[in-house]
């Protein structure tokens, strides 16, 4: 392979790989948010509330599928070095989406009587792999620290993401119900965004401020001036996704997707302020994607493969969310 090949391989693998990851956070953030939310519902609503996502479940996890593969084998000495530093974490992420799994299908089929266990392992599930994914992120940005304070401000994160994806999972609710449900998801993504707005300014100082490096990033000129927009249009996102939770539910339903859309460009915005601190970097400070990136040969070999299987799955992904649009009602299984 040629000295472009070399180059041009490891980034176009880095760049599907994030696109996984921001997929997956998206996506598999509602479900895990809905499930966070199960605290604050009753029986009824939470029947209403699985089967908002019941018919996109496996098509939005697959995503941290391909991210993880993408991982291992595009850069496995990264691979090796993340998940053998955050193997605890990763475990109990692992585990706690298993017991999801297995919660969501058995708490429409036990006895009345034993169906409260299942609602409360759905939730355990839920909030466990959503601070597992938060507590990975606080380490990965100070640099996989494991002292006291990488521990402490990846608990953090763990907190702040968990309400993250209660605030997307509440948004996935106010476009996916009507009546007393879509107003109290009102109520929960305006208590969840206060510590969602937290978590972003939390991580916005402590990654320029983990590294030389990153801070010489963003706070250099002409770079301060040409990346201020990054930060102006996040908090204008904030501020106008309060206003439209001010004026929903709107007559006939209008706008009840926006809330949903907003959040996911939050997100797209914060990833992408983080994409640009760490690059050229995959391990921080440790690794460049061109030092962890496989052989140019074995990257244009699994290149063809990704170039069969990832329209398969956004396909199939975009087949579900249209098949199965409109309103959510009550779960059946008969």
């Amino acid at each position: 392979m040629t000295h472009s090949a070399a180059t041009i391989l490891p980034l176009i693998f880095a760049g599907l790989m994030g696109f996984s990851i921001l997929v997956y956070v998206i996506l598999d953030g509602f479900d895990l948010g809905v499930g966070i939310l199960f605290a604050g519902t009753d029986d009824a609503e939470r029947d209403i509330m699985v089967a908002a996502i019941g018919p996109f479940w496996d098509a939005n996890e697959t995503w941290l599928v391909l991210a993880i593969g993408l991982l291992l084998v595009a850069f496995p000495a990264a691979h090796g070095v993340v998940l053998s530093t955050l193997y605890i974490p990763v475990v109990i992420m692992l585990i706690s989406l298993i017991l999801r799994g297995v919660a969501f299908d058995f708490r429409a089929k036990v006895d009345l009587h034993v169906k409260p266990r299942w609602n409360f392992a759905f939730y355990a599930g839920s909030i466990t792999a959503s601070m597992a994914q938060g507590y990975m992120l606080g380490v990965y940005i100070l640099g996989l620290d494991q002292s006291w304070t990488g521990v402490l401000f990846g608990l953090l994160v763990g907190l702040c993401l968990t309400a993250s994806y209660a605030a997307i999972g509440a948004a996935w609710i106010i476009h996916k119900t009507e009546g007393a449900l879509q107003h109290k998801a009102v109520l929960l993504m305006r208590r969840s965004l206060v510590f969602v707005a937290l978590g972003m300014i939390a991580i916005s100082l402590a990654t320029p401020l983990a590294s030389p490096r990153i801070f010489a990033k963003w706070f250099s000129l002409p770079e301060i001036i040409l990346l201020a927009p990054l930060p102006l249009v996040t908090a204008s996102l904030f501020g106008a996704l309060w206003y439209v939770l001010d004026h929903l539910p709107a007559a006939n339903d209008r706008h009840s997707a926006l809330p949903f859309v907003m959040m996911a460009g939050i997100f797209a915005l914060g990833f992408t302020g983080l994409a640009y601190s760490f690059y050229p970097y995959v391990v921080p400070d440790r690794l460049t994607i061109f030092e962890a990136a496989s052989a140019p040969e074995s990257l244009g070999i699994i290149l063809v493969g990704v170039i069969v299987v990832l329209p398969v799955i956004i396909g199939y992904s975009i087949f579900a969310y249209r098949v199965f649009g409109g309103k959510a009602s009550e779960l059946r299984y008969d």
